[in-house]
């Protein structure tokens, strides 16, 4: 059996072109959306993506403003929803239509943002942690995560890489890390623009898990948000949450084949 290739391409979004990374081939299945934390890119999925597509299409996508996607005009265009409706456009363009998505972080929200909005395109959900954040603890992270100035010590890229050290998971390489670095600096001064987002919209992620109607599964990683991600059981309508204390940061990377493994297997999985 060949090895499945990741392709990369453009289309058409509100702000200019959308890049976005695709493995497989369309089938009877529904197509795998990756959706990334910030802030990363498509990138994250790299390795994971021609596992997931081997016998269906599998898509990573770039929001506007982070990978090689075009950035809004101004931070107030940077939202949830704004990013929901970039994946609905790469959807249209590729005639995509019954998807299962895998949300991580940030994608978490814009998986369940887009399932609210589009309930009839989704089948399941995967939210790799869920970040379950009351609204005092929203307001503390949007402080933590405010934009760094730019100064000539290069205090930004120091704190940026002490973040990556202390949240690195098991089997993150130093290799890894400095790519993990190397995709916060895409975004510019526009970096934390999707932090803020998230963070905006911790209370309409809560309510929308509540009234869901697409099955909701949660793969709770060893990460920053374990503790909060405990949460979600009781906004769970449909759907359970799953622990997995061996995998944290950087996991998609340095187990690429397991975790494919894992997220097709909770695919197949039968949820009453």
């Amino acid at each position: 059996m060949s090895k499945i290739k990741v392709v990369r391409r453009f289309v058409d979004g509100e702000f200019g072109q959308l890049h976005i990374r695709t493995a497989g081939e369309a089938s009877a299945k529904p197509a795998v959306v990756c959706l990334h934390m910030v802030s990363k890119s498509s990138r994250l999925f790299h390795h994971v993506l021609p596992l997931l597509g081997h016998d269906r299409l599998a898509i990573a996508i770039d929001y506007p403003g982070y990978g090689e996607s075009e950035t809004p005009p101004d931070e107030s265009q940077a939202t949830i929803e704004t990013y929901a409706k970039s994946v609905f456009h790469v959807l249209q363009q590729l005639n995509v239509t019954k998807v299962d998505f895998v949300g991580y972080h940030t994608g978490a929200m814009v998986s369940v943002c887009f399932a609210s909005q589009f309930p009839n395109l989704v089948n399941k959900v995967i939210n790799i942690s869920a970040p379950i954040l009351s609204d005092e603890e929203a307001e503390e992270f949007k402080r933590t995560y405010a934009p760094i100035p730019l100064d000539e010590k290069g205090n930004r890229f120091r704190i940026m890489w002490e973040r990556i050290l202390f949240y690195r998971g098991p089997g993150m390489t130093l290799e890894m890390c400095a790519d993990s670095m190397a995709e916060n600096l895409r975004g510019g001064e526009a970096y934390e623009w999707g932090h803020m987002a998230a963070f905006n919209y911790a209370r309409q992620y809560r309510e929308q898990i509540s009234k869901l109607q697409s099955p909701l599964i949660v793969m709770n990683l060893n990460d920053d948000l374990h503790e909060h991600c405990k949460r979600v059981d009781k906004y769970i309508v449909k759907g359970f949450r799953r622990d997995y204390m061996h995998w944290g940061a950087g996991f998609l990377d340095a187990y690429p084949k397991q975790v494919a493994d894992e997220i097709l297997l909770l695919l197949q999985e039968p949820i009453t």
